[in-house]
């Protein structure tokens, strides 16, 4: 064997890993903000959660990267157990796909693909042209790939006695198969060589449908390795999907004889009856344990129980292993973050209104506390944004996100203004100034409005629906009205002798702090505007 033969091998799997990769970028970059959203939708039911999961796993183009996901959501409490398990069902389904596209013999058709892509992504005339021609590139190398590593091949055909261990024991093709997948933390390479050895003849139906089984053992190594820094709950998820991929393994291979055969039905093909073992499984071992999703997940929960231990990190979502699995799951992070930190300053106006219109100040130490929880909230999101924008994301997310981090900027001068409020108050019982009723009854009714417009400015933000910020807008207006003609009020009172100066100083300071913390809450409503502009017409982010 030459090393150009080795080359050859080994340059055809890296075409095809390269080729993978290049779809699942360019697929997600097309995908944009749909993909945002399809991740971030609820699966109320393990059969959603399976179709969910088959869909993304497709945009994505790697079963890896969407359990990587969903442990993610698993730690950050976004998704429970039987959520989860429904999902790494449909992500198992959905890397079939890749295989069944190898499996076809269209190599004079690839090499056509190939001059399509490389000429629109030269001469695109704008982005998604250019992101087209891309995907048709990465399309190309998957079947340039397994063309060179077929080739490469060719020197072993009539060597069969070195496969003979595998052929005689087909556990050791389990073994095989899981640990090449593990080396190498892809699938799909492991899928594709076994086809081509397959269609050398190199190995008998059975051996490479024992392999193709351990390679859905290995495949599960990534979503263990992004467990590990993650809580007993992301752990949990990762060894549903172990022990459903191994449990799946051990119940085929007690019917390997009738599986081969049945599979031989299929097709005549060997490559082809390869890439349809590899879905056989992951289907068959769906259907085997979609029904009994809660019991399996009970029996996860038994064997590794929650520690009931919370990290003590002021964000919940940010998870730097979704930046690397999917851009678009990380922006969903950042405004799962930013909802998060809005309803911390909720709680913080809450506790300034009780403070200075019913006068209990027992829980304004509560406000500077929470203020550092914002700060740090804020600083992790901005250096959180910073990581994501290197990755290089679809201009629909670009815009999402830099949205994101100029909310978050306005969050955080919500949080500002009520240590400016907490301030008022501490002035007024450090000097035991009283304000009158009528003035109480005043910032009572303006409190509870600028609660709601932010209450109703998260709102938006969690929806999405344009119809709230509309509402904000208008309410935002009234706020404006209500602070002038509650100052020309308390101006009356004062020429009257009514009320005491310096009280008169802290109640027009609390109006303008009132004002502003609406100003900001309409700030981050129009977030979703640009995210309503982006569907509405898809080329402002292609231009």
């Amino acid at each position: 064997m030459s090393l150009l033969t080795i080359l050859k091998v080994l340059g055809g799997v890296a075409l095809l890993i390269y080729g993978i990769k290049t779809m699942g970028e360019v697929l997600q970059n097309l995908a944009g903000d749909s993909l945002r959203r399809l991740i971030g939708a609820l699966t109320e039911t393990p059969l959603k959660g399976v179709a969910v999961g088959a869909v993304v796993t497709v945009l994505l183009q790697s079963s890896s990267a969407t359990t990587v996901m969903v442990v993610s959501f698993v730690h950050a409490g976004l998704m429970t157990l039987a959520q989860a398990i429904g999902v790494i069902m449909g992500a198992n389904i959905g890397t079939t796909l890749t295989a069944q596209l190898i499996a076809f013999q269209v190599h004079d058709l690839a090499l056509a693909t190939a001059v399509v892509g490389s000429l629109l992504s030269i001469l695109g005339r704008n982005r998604r042209q250019k992101q087209i021609g891309t995907g048709l590139m990465g399309f190309s190398l998957l079947f340039i790939g397994m063309d060179m590593m077929s080739n490469g091949m060719g020197f072993l055909r009539g060597r069969t006695d070195l496969f003979t261990p595998i052929r005689q024991y087909p556990l050791l093709g389990v073994l095989v198969g899981t640990g090449f997948t593990m080396l190498v933390q892809a699938s799909s390479a492991t899928v594709g060589l076994t086809m081509a050895m397959a269609a050398e003849g190199l190995l008998p139906l059975n051996s490479a449908i024992a392999i193709i089984f351990g390679d859905n053992i290995g495949t599960t190594i990534t979503a263990v390795l992004a467990s590990l820094g993650g809580n007993r709950s992301a752990k949990q998820a990762a060894a549903a999907h172990v022990l459903f991929n191994v449990l799946g393994t051990v119940i085929m291979m007690c019917f390997l004889p009738w599986i081969t055969e049945l599979i031989s039905l299929t097709a005549d093909d060997p490559a082809r009856q390869v890439a349809n073992a590899h879905t056989f499984f992951n289907v068959g071992n769906t259907l085997i344990f979609l029904p009994f999703v809660k019991q399996y997940s009970a029996f996860i929960q038994k064997i590794l129980p929650s520690d009931g231990i919370h990290s003590p990190r002021a964000t919940r979502y940010l998870d730097p292993n979704l930046i690397a699995a999917s851009p678009a799951a990380a922006v969903n992070a950042v405004r799962k973050e930013m909802i998060q930190m809005q309803h911390i300053t909720i709680d913080m106006l809450e506790i300034c209104k009780t403070a200075l219109v019913d006068g209990d100040a027992r829980r304004i130490d509560e406000v500077l506390e929470s203020e550092k929880i914002v700060d740090e909230i804020n600083h992790d999101i901005l250096r959180y944004a910073v990581d994501l924008s290197q990755k290089g994301i679809s201009a629909e997310l670009a815009i999402i996100l830099n949205s994101c981090v100029n909310g978050v900027g306005d969050i955080e001068r919500i949080g500002d203004h009520t240590t400016n409020l907490v301030e008022s108050a501490q002035f007024l019982a450090e000097k035991k100034l009283q304000m009158s009723d009528t003035a109480r009854e005043e910032l009572r009714e303006m409190f509870d409005l600028v609660i709601l417009c932010v209450r109703r400015s998260a709102e938006s933000i969690e929806t999405e629906k344009v119809s709230i910020v509309h509402e904000i807008v208008q309410m935002e207006n009234h706020i404006d009205e209500m602070e002038k003609d509650l100052r020309m009020r308390h101006i009356e009172r004062l020429n009257e002798g009514d009320c005491n100066p310096s009280v008169g100083i802290v109640f027009v300071d609390i109006l303008s702090n009132l004002e502003r913390v609406s100003d900001h809450a309409q700030n981050i409503a129009c977030i979703v505007l640009d995210i309503g502009r982006i569907h509405k017409d898809p080329g402002v982010a292609a231009r």
